[in-house]
């Protein structure tokens, strides 16, 4: 459960190959080998790339300089796609994309406008398929215009080019996307973007002198929103205001119609359901508490552990007296940012907007690490509101993780491992002695993240090596986790799908990409049951949950709408709770098939949305 910070927009493309023409006498041509296919992440090459100062000081240098790196980084992800069978659309994505913003840098604006609309025709997302690579577009139009990328003549080529493109398509598909393009372009300020690679990349140049290609392309992407993105902002905000002021008509909400509020006239049995996350505030939840059975540790409602796996204390982590004290502006950063997203033009989305672009470059990197820190540090508290809204019978454990937060995160060990193993098996058995029915799981672990730590530490020979050890001590990690699951064939676990808009069986993280009888993924749609654009899919993907502008509580009783499929996870988890609350002897097998079963299918078939109205309807109407 290593984590990393990303810019939340990105370009991407694809290159298509063309068939050979027919002729009278072809000669005869050597045998192809076929391409090795990529199947998961694991199966991709790993590339290394010098950096002699800092990745600052490349990131901010001359264009020489960086457009030799950027041509060396698209040169190898240009190598992947004709090498190898990538089946994984998004991953072909991601690929495609360096290509297409080193185009854009350095001024390649025809072949940029092949490469933006090639990725149009791979997503498969309505809004992503109407509105991908427009932004990219739009700058190369007016760079082949006006022959600048920016000032006055720039900035209205833009504008005229990027409202061109956007007028046309359907705010009803397109809006939501839309919202989040201007929320990016609002919060993605320059000294962000030197906070992010401040705390997430620098480590690992300062360790080894380079970069992978992760961090690679990061670094390609935030050249160009610093160099050319972030001077055009006030003309791509301004397009993104005016059509959404125009378009005010807000999407239908489904979920009021098909929500169910359980009470004490249901007969219910209570229910334990555990919250795997990051802490609950249990002030909040009075009465919905779960005391556990036998003594109680150091987190009366359930087990704590800290962020080297090592046994914690408390149901919600304690804050330091710096963190005290940064809390209340936080609360307001992340009311800012969730109405941002929203398009809501609030004075908590002002104040938020105001302090991102007023950040100096020395407070950065702070600001960051802050805004990742209480991101975490609400979460938990957010999931259990989802979870126990409309349920009397809900009796709330908490398994409350502790993530790292700050520069020179710890590298991976084996000692970690085995200590995460060891956490596991302690989970195991407290969810089996306090005959836990339900568990959410809003959080994903994957063998990047592992490598990426070993990246920062210079650990391993070469790039091949981190992959190794990476993967040994990530399927060490994985097989522990799925032993939980085994051991509590009675508990039905929820997981969230995952937010980057991707196969979560090709990430291979756990445990969106498992498949096991008690184990449900959800991924996330918005009010109107239309799939988000950030949600990751996958075949294991069993229903679809409001995931959208969700409301709930963070610790000290403020409720925000948040959106993300840890959002959607609890609420598929809270249907769950009630089905287990009005028939305890369901079994999970019996319970997910009752929620796929009253869940609404999308036309195309890709979706199954959750309708709890329909599912407790038919348990109540099958024969006892």
């Amino acid at each position: 459960m290593r984590r990393r910070n990303h810019l939340a927009w990105v370009g991407l493309w694809l290159a298509g190959a063309s068939p050979l023409l027919a002729q009278a006498s072809p000669p005869p041509s050597p045998p192809v080998a076929a391409r090795p296919v990529v199947r998961s992440q694991n199966d991709l090459p790993r590339h290394s790339y010098p950096v002699p100062t800092t990745a600052s000081a490349l990131l901010t240098g001359d264009d020489a300089t960086f457009n030799a790196f950027a041509a060396k980084v698209a040169a190898d992800a240009d190598a992947m796609l004709a090498d190898y069978q990538i089946d994984d659309p998004e991953t072909r994505r991601q690929l495609l994309s360096v290509r297409l913003n080193s185009q854009l840098l350095t001024g390649q604006d025809r072949a940029a406008l092949d490469t933006a609309a090639a990725v149009r025709a791979l997503e498969q997302k309505p809004d992503r398929k109407l509105v991908s690579g427009l932004r990219e577009e739009a700058l190369a139009r007016a760079h082949l215009a006006t022959g600048q990328f920016s000032g006055p003549a720039f900035d209205r080529a833009y504008a005229a080019a990027y409202r061109a493109s956007l007028a046309p398509l359907p705010f009803g598909v397109v809006g939501t996307a839309l919202r989040e393009s201007k929320r990016n372009f609002e919060v993605n300020a320059p000294n962000v973007i030197l906070g992010i690679v401040e705390n997430d990349y620098e480590p690992e140049v300062k360790a080894r002198h380079a970069i992978g290609f992760d961090a690679a392309t990061f670094l390609i992407r935030a050249r160009l929103y610093r160099k050319i993105y972030w001077p055009v902002r006030p003309a791509a905000i301004g397009v993104l205001r005016d059509l959404i002021a125009a378009n005010t008509v807000t999407k239908p909400d489904i979920w009021a119609a098909r929500d169910v509020t359980l009470s004490s006239a249901d007969s219910l049995t209570p229910v334990v359901a555990a919250v795997w996350d990051t802490g609950v505030d249990p002030a909040l939840y009075r009465g919905q508490m779960y005391r556990p059975i036998g003594p109680t540790g150091p987190n009366p409602y359930g087990l704590a552990f800290n962020w080297d796996q090592s046994p914690g204390a408390g149901a919600l982590r304690p804050l330091d007296a710096r963190h005290r004290a940064a809390y209340p502006d936080a609360v307001g950063d992340i009311a800012g940012m969730a109405d941002m997203e929203a398009a809501i033009d609030s004075p908590a989305a002002e104040a938020t907007r105001a302090r991102l672009a007023a950040l100096k470059p020395a407070d950065a990197s702070r600001t960051m690490d802050d805004l990742g820190f209480f991101g975490d540090y609400v979460h938990g508290t957010h999931v259990a509101g989802i979870l126990a809204r409309g349920n009397p019978a809900v009796r709330l454990g908490v398994i409350r993780e502790t993530f790292y937060y700050g520069i020179n995160e710890p590298a991976p060990t084996d000692a970690e491992v085995a200590r995460r193993v060891a956490k596991y098996a302690t989970i195991a058995r407290w969810l089996k002695a306090n005959h836990v029915r339900v568990v959410n799981m809003s959080w994903i672990s994957t063998p990047a993240g592992y490598e990426s730590g070993l990246e920062s530490h210079n650990i391993g020979k070469d790039a091949a090596e981190r992959k190794a050890i990476a993967r040994r001590m990530f399927t060490r990690a994985r097989n522990a986790f799925e032993a939980v699951l085994a051991a509590n064939p009675d508990t039905l676990f929820v997981s969230a799908a995952g937010n980057s808009n991707s196969d979560n069986a090709f990430e291979e993280g756990y445990p969106s990409s498992i498949v096991a009888p008690n184990l449900i993924i959800a991924n996330a749609v918005d009010q109107a049951g239309d799939e988000t654009s950030f949600t990751s899919n996958g075949r294991n993907v069993v229903v679809s949950a409001n995931g959208y502008q969700v409301p709930s509580y963070l610790p000290g009783g403020k409720t925000v709408a948040l959106s993300g499929t840890s959002m959607a996870a609890p609420n598929v988890a809270n249907l769950a709770a009630k089905l287990f609350a009005l028939d305890p002897s369901l079994t999970p097998v019996e319970a997910i098939a009752l929620i796929r079963a009253g869940a609404s299918p999308s036309d195309d078939g890709r979706r199954h949305t959750i309708n709890p109205k329909a599912t407790i309807a038919m348990l109540k109407a099958r024969p006892r």
